[in-house]
């Protein structure tokens, strides 16, 4: 048992399971959160209360547009916004009432404040300015998140010009919004009001939305979100905006032609920035980067070597799982043991409806990097259990090595993409082949099979199309 003392600076993902596996590893740890609930962005205002709006209005489309089908008939439906909004507080205080019982359960020291370093050693936790623990512990690991990026010209004001903090506790359906930013805040939120009865556009300043993610994951992804009815506008970017008692007008510039456009609110998802300015990083002689994350070496350690950084504040995806892999890292490493990341096992989501989901290289990644490359593509419409949930939107697509088989990406656009892209990670992490999947037995009738059948096809003997 190590008597090492820990301090952890942040409580979301990267932050709270930093400070359980330092406990596991016998460090006596204190954790330092600004927000009176643990969870970070990510629980609180973040990955899980998007998902749970995104099941209700998943739900209430599904029972609008296709329970006739299957044989269901309903009168009567009707939206109750402050219910659904209701029941996403009550999942997300459920959850950091459960942090707070793994806190206690790992004897883990929690400090409500704000973390401020006065030397490379010492850091104070305020509460309204008021210092209430000085803490100068043998290791320091900072976990402090992102904030939504904020654009100069249209500053959050949280009524007309809002963030994905508001959009997920707006208390009635807007008639119109209008999203800045197509990556996957904006499509899922965008989609949640949409569903709802929102008139949604997005506008995405590249020249394609989810455009972290295979192109042809993309172009699936912009046909079926327009189908639903949400207007998409991409290579266009907002030039000018005037907000008014009732909507903002945004001036908006394409390749083709000017526009303006109405909105009752605009959500910004421009993407999100680290959350270090309350840190005063210059006392502890902490370095930043060029892209204005923290400097790490390949074993997350500032040029501080008692002081480490993890998750959105660092180089790499702003994502809670790859926060999560780095805090039990950096655990692991200040136990001397051998922790360690694979980032190119890191996977991708976007919960739309259908879903995207990525691990591995892209289709363009490969052309760019000159890797003789195999395809292999199985779609959901040729899938029993898909034909039965009435889910056929999407497709699975495997992309091998030529000459080794060994699977470099999964691209996969369906109803529980993330859910099935776990199976893909696996078979990355573990150099797996396509005819090792074509195999390996797949229960029937599943989802799943499609990824085999993506595999068959890899090979070039698909049994299904």
């Amino acid at each position: 048992m190590s008597s090492k003392n820990v301090l952890i600076i942040g409580a979301g993902p990267g932050g709270y399971v930093a400070a359980i596996r330092c406990a596991q590893l016998g460090f006596n740890v204190s954790l330092a959160e600004k927000r009176s609930t643990l969870g970070g962005t990510c629980l609180n205002v973040g990955c899980i209360p998007s998902k749970a709006l995104l099941a209700s209005s998943h739900y209430y489309k599904f029972a609008k547009e296709q329970f006739a089908t299957h044989g269901i008939s309903t009168t009567g439906l009707q939206v109750d916004v402050p219910a659904m909004i209701k029941r996403k507080d009550e999942i997300v205080e459920k959850l950091t009432r459960g942090l707070d019982f793994l806190m206690k359960k790992n004897k883990i020291e929690r400090l409500h404040g704000t973390a401020r370093f006065c030397t490379p050693y010492r850091v104070e936790i305020t509460q309204q300015d008021r210092v209430i623990h000085t803490l100068e512990p043998d290791y320091i690991i900072i976990a402090a998140g992102s904030v939504p990026v904020e654009l100069p010209f249209l500053p959050f004001d949280g009524q007309r010009i809002i963030s994905s903090d508001q959009a997920i506790s707006l208390q009635e359906v807007p008639p119109t919004m209008a999203v800045i930013g197509g990556g996957a805040i904006g499509l899922e939120l965008g989609s949640v009001w949409s569903r709802l009865g929102s008139k949604v556009t997005i506008i995405e300043v590249l020249d394609r939305i989810a455009a972290g993610m295979d192109a042809e994951v993309s172009a699936a992804l912009t046909k079926s979100l327009t189908k639903q009815g949400l207007r998409i506008l991409t290579s266009a970017k907002v030039t000018n905006a005037e907000i008014h008692e009732k909507n903002v007008m945004l001036c908006v510039e394409t390749q083709h032609k000017h526009l303006t456009l109405e909105a009752t609110v605009c959500l910004i998802a421009a993407g999100r920035r680290p959350a270090l300015e309350t840190l005063n990083l210059q006392a502890a002689a902490v370095e930043i980067n060029e892209k204005k994350r923290i400097k790490v070496d390949k074993n997350y350690r500032t040029s501080q070597p008692h002081i480490f950084a993890i998750g959105d504040i660092i180089d790499g995806p702003m994502l809670a799982h790859k926060a999560e892999e780095e805090g039990i890292a950096v655990a692991e490493i200040l136990a001397g043991l051998p922790g360690q990341v694979n980032y190119h096992t890191i996977p991708s989501v976007i919960y739309t409806s259908p879903e995207a989901a990525a691990v591995g290289l892209t289709e363009e990644q490969l052309k760019s990097q000159n890797i003789p490359y195999r395809s292999g593509k199985a779609f959901f419409t040729s899938n029993g259990r898909a034909l039965a949930n009435d889910t056929t939107e999407g497709f699975v697509k495997v992309l091998t090595q030529e000459k080794t088989d060994r699977i470099l990406g999964v691209h996969i656009v369906s109803d529980m993409a993330s859910e099935l892209i776990s199976e893909a990670v696996t078979l990355l992490e573990y150099s797996a082949s396509a005819e090792d999947v074509a195999r390996t037995t797949h229960a029937h009738p599943t989802l799943a099979e499609t990824l085999r059948e993506a595999c068959f096809a890899a090979l070039g003997r698909a049994l299904h199309s």
